[in-house]
């Protein structure tokens, strides 16, 4: 254990030691480099989110044992509900010109903030139910993204928000209007029944979470201008892995031991909460942006997720309040301290409008899914899927 921690110790030096060369980089931008971004360039950036989408948020939520077939099943109905009728909303927006590459990228944001709050109640929703959350959840996150982002009601003017890669409207909404759907519906027989977990469906889920480790830096560089595409690619990487060390860190401090959980999903809060200020940040700053998060994360996975479902009687079944609501607004309270000129009165006024719509959104979507029926058992597959246990 001394040895360990001495190694743990070492890295978490290494890396503090290399923040003053990260500062002293060279962070130029060619001035050559074409300000639109491509068909292609999107298309690539689209399909790596579709991976993430697919492959990352599918098989970080088999950790349930009895409930993969549901989870993998689920995953594709969400995206596959969501996108099209996104895509479809999106193109009744007033004054949008976004072609179809661009549109099906915003689609793709919709959908992982879906994916998102979906988390919250894995394992407690009829699969059908899975694709009426969708048909209630986007109609929300658009008029939340309208408002936040596109000056919509005119609370807000359009950018005064800064949020490139969703640190705010995408992950915190995601996560708050996932509780508000748990608040509404979770029962007393589900708050009092053990999620399993085995070393089988800890393996899927941790493959997941490399998945979205490594198409991170697409998800957020989706929509930036080439110009600042490899700085931000660059910062992403360098916040995911100041989370993942801090979260081992951490979770053997507080655990004692290490919690597959906790490196599962902790060491993606790097990710989320670099989003807001992903194009604009240091390379210094990303890294500590990064750590701030996984330790925020970590702490919240071992220390917050019981007390808060004792205080507010809810089961978060993949834990999104702590990988995506917790480090998603700390992200874009970040950007006050990081972006110079950034009126401080709009971020507020964007994050909590955010949490708001999020959670009163919630509330009401739980209330119309539970005239839709409730699972006989939870977290099993056998209620729906033939062959399963």
């Amino acid at each position: 254990m001394k040895l360990q921690k001495s190694l743990s110790l070492m890295a978490l030096l290494v890396m503090i030691a290399g923040l003053p060369i990260l500062a002293s980089a060279a962070e130029t931008v060619a001035d050559n480099l074409p300000s639109a971004i491509s068909d292609d360039q999107q298309y690539n950036r689209a399909i790596h989110i579709m991976a993430m989408l697919l492959i990352g948020f599918g098989f970080l939520m088999v950790f349930v044992r009895k409930y993969g077939r549901s989870a993998l099943t689920a995953t594709f109905l969400l995206v596959s509900t969501s996108l099209p009728l996104y895509m479809l909303m999106n193109s009744f927006m007033p004054g949008n010109e976004d072609g179809e590459i661009k549109r099906l990228i915003l689609a793709e944001f919709g959908a992982a903030s879906l994916l998102i709050a979906a988390g919250a109640v894995l394992g407690r929703l009829k699969l059908h139910q899975y694709v009426i959350l969708g048909l209630l959840f986007i109609p929300f996150y658009i008029f939340n993204e309208w408002i936040v982002l596109n000056g919509g009601l005119g609370l807000l003017q359009a950018g005064s928000v800064v949020d490139t890669g969703g640190s705010i409207v995408i992950h915190a909404f995601g996560a708050i209007f996932g509780l508000g759907v748990a608040l509404t519906m979770t029962t007393r027989q589900e708050f009092e029944k053990t999620i399993e977990t085995d070393a089988t469906s800890d393996r899927y889920s941790m493959l997941g979470s490399m998945a979205l480790w490594i198409f991170w830096p697409s998800f957020c560089a989706a929509l930036v201008p080439p110009a600042l595409m490899p700085h931000t690619i660059v910062n992403v990487i360098l916040a995911l892995c100041g989370s993942t060390i801090i979260t081992y860190l951490v979770s053997v401090a507080i655990r004692k031991k290490i919690s597959i959980a906790d490196i599962a999903n902790a060491a993606l809060a790097g990710g989320v909460a670099i989003g807001s200020t992903c194009a604009h940040a240091s390379h210094t700053t990303a890294v500590i942006i990064g750590m701030l998060a996984g330790g925020l994360s970590t702490f919240g996975f071992a220390v917050i997720q019981s007390k808060q479902q004792k205080l507010m009687k809810l089961i978060d079944t993949c834990g999104v309040t702590n990988l995506h609501g917790l480090p998603g607004l700390m992200g874009g309270m970040a950007a006050l301290f990081v972006i110079k000129g950034l009126q401080m009165e709009n971020q507020l006024l964007g994050i909590l409008i955010t949490i708001a719509v999020a959670f009163l959104a919630g509330l009401v979507t739980g209330k119309i899914l539970v005239l839709f029926g409730r699972k006989v058992e939870a977290y099993n597959d056998a209620e729906e899927f033939l062959d399963a246990e």
